[in-house]
C-alpha cells in the first residue's frame, strides 16, 4: 500500500497526478488527510480522502510514504508530529518514501535519510543541509524519491512505479499516457 498525505494547501497537481499514475499502475494507494476526510488544495480545490490517519494500519503493510509539495502545505506536514511518525517508522522499515517540490523540506524537518542525493523546488535545497543537492527533474537514492515540482508530477509517479513495480509496467504507462521518452 502506498500512503499519500495530504495537508491542506497541498499542491494539486503533483498529489493527484501522482495519485492518478500509481492507480493506472494497479497499486492500493491510500489518500490520507492528515486533519480531515476533505482537504482545500492550494489552488483551493477541495479533495475528498479515502480516510485519516486513525484508518492507517501498521507500517508492515505500507510500500511507499508520498509527501505532495505546495504551500502552506509543506508548512502544514511538518507541523503534525504524526507524519513525522509514519516517516520514522517507513525509514526504519525500509520503506519507500518520496517527496514532490517542497516536501523533502518536512524529511529535513523530521530528520529522515539524511545524506541522501535529492531534489527540491529551486531554492528549498537551503532548508536540507544534511542531504546532497542534485539538479535532476526526479531523483532516486536507494529508497529516497524526490521531484523537481508540478511539471514533473507525472515522471515523478512513473518512477515510483519502477521501483514499486518494475520498469515495465512505468515504460508501458509512459507510452499509453502519451509522454515524452
Amino acid at each position: 500500500m502506498v500512503v499519500v498525505f495530504f495537508a491542506e494547501g497541498f499542491e494539486e497537481v503533483e498529489a493527484l497526478g501522482t495519485v492518478d499514475v500509481l492507480r493506472r499502475a494497479k497499486i492500493d494507494v491510500k489518500m490520507i488527510g492528515i486533519q480531515s476526510m476533505t482537504v482545500k488544495g492550494s489552488h483551493g480545490i477541495n479533495v475528498g480522502m479515502d480516510g485519516v490517519f486513525e484508518d492507517l494500519g501498521s507500517v508492515d503493510d505500507l510500500e511507499c510514504i508520498v509527501l505532495p509539495g505546495g504551500m502552506p502545505g509543506t508548512d502544514n506536514l511538518k507541523a503534525n508530529d504524526k507524519v513525522g511518525k509514519w516517516l520514522k517508522n517507513a525509514e526504519a522499515n525500509g520503506k519507500y518514501i518520496a517527496a514532490i517540490c517542497a516536501a523533502p523540506i518536512v524529511l529535513a524537518h523530521f530528520g529522515i535519510m539524511k545524506g541522501k542525493k535529492f531534489t527540491c523546488y529551486p531554492g528549498y535545497e537551503k532548508d536540507l543541509p544534511n542531504h546532497v543537492h542534485v539538479s535532476e527533474s526526479v531523483v532516486t537514492d536507494g529508497k529516497l524519491i524526490t521531484a523537481r515540482g508540478v511539471g514533473v508530477a507525472l515522471e515523478f509517479g512513473l518512477e515510483i512505479v519502477k521501483h514499486l513495480k518494475n520498469p515495465i509496467t512505468s515504460d508501458a504507462l509512459r507510452t499509453q499516457m502519451v509522454m515524452r521518452d
